[in-house]
């Protein structure tokens, strides 16, 4: 079971990298050099995690960008940090190699996809949906949506998504289309759904503003005898957003002359 063990101070140099437990990304040169300049300032504010696999074994599971800031710290500044602040954690190599992704995916700029490998190598450790959703503190089915599209996602999709291209939510809409093609149709499927995306959405002209409404309804002298149906159809085109076509056609129905005056 993951725990805690304690906060600890500990030789720096007793804290190793294992084999099995990465940084997921490549090191940001810049952000290393930021923490540098950082803890030398005002110290380490937050300690790196490690796992204690044996006593006084030390292994780095969270916090790489600091420890290779107090690495360049050290070499220009023989004898400084000789020891730092860490929390100790225990559990199995799994538990632990889970732990590693959900720190490394735990980013304020962190994306749906920063999760997959975490999501994906917890399922393949036989967790099941639930005790994943509640390691990653995320619900059910978002884990489910994971383990159902991002392992056979085409990798075109998922630089677009990384990149902030397009939503998850298109991103599944792409993967949902490969799985209900036909047999030997995967391909030709996916070949359209990208096509579409990289279609300019086409801009559709408001019906009616917030202004416009406002101003006409001013100048009418005559009551309009309409339902609350009708009024939520009127705040719905209000709102800016597309409004189907039937809700457009009641507010033209309910209110005469205000959308097209």
């Amino acid at each position: 079971m993951l725990t805690t063990k304690r906060f600890d101070y500990v030789p720096f140099d007793r804290v190793h990298l294992h084999p099995s437990v990465a940084n997921h990304r490549p090191l940001n040169e810049a952000k290393v050099a930021h923490y540098a300049e950082d803890i030398l300032r005002n110290g380490l504010l937050e300690p790196i995690v490690v796992w204690e696999r044996n006593p006084g074994e030390f292994f780095l599971v969270g916090g790489f960008h600091r420890h290779n800031a107090i690495r360049r710290i050290r070499a220009q500044n023989p004898g400084y940090f000789d020891r730092v602040d860490v929390r100790v954690v225990h559990g199995e190599l799994d538990e632990i190699q889970a732990l590693n992704l959900k720190l490394n995916a735990d980013r304020l700029d962190a994306r749906v996809t920063d999760y997959f490998d975490a999501v994906v190598f917890m399922a393949n450790a036989n967790w099941d949906v639930q005790r994943i959703a509640r390691f990653l503190d995320k619900n059910a089915a978002w884990i489910e949506d994971i383990l159902r599209y991002a392992p056979g996602m085409d990798s075109r999709v998922r630089r677009m998504l990384e990149a902030g291209e397009i939503s998850w939510a298109k991103a599944k809409a792409v993967c949902k289309a490969v799985l209900a093609a036909p047999a030997g149709q995967e391909r030709a499927a996916l070949e359209a759904a990208l096509a579409r995306l990289r279609q300019p959405a086409a801009k559709t002209p408001r019906p009616l503003t917030y202004r416009a409404a406002a101003k006409r309804l001013k100048e009418r002298t005559e009551p309009f005898r309409v339902t609350g149906a009708d009024l939520v159809a009127l705040l719905q085109v209000l709102r800016g957003k597309t409004a189907a076509p039937e809700t457009v056609e009641r507010v033209r129905a309910a209110f005469p002359g205000l959308l097209d005056a």
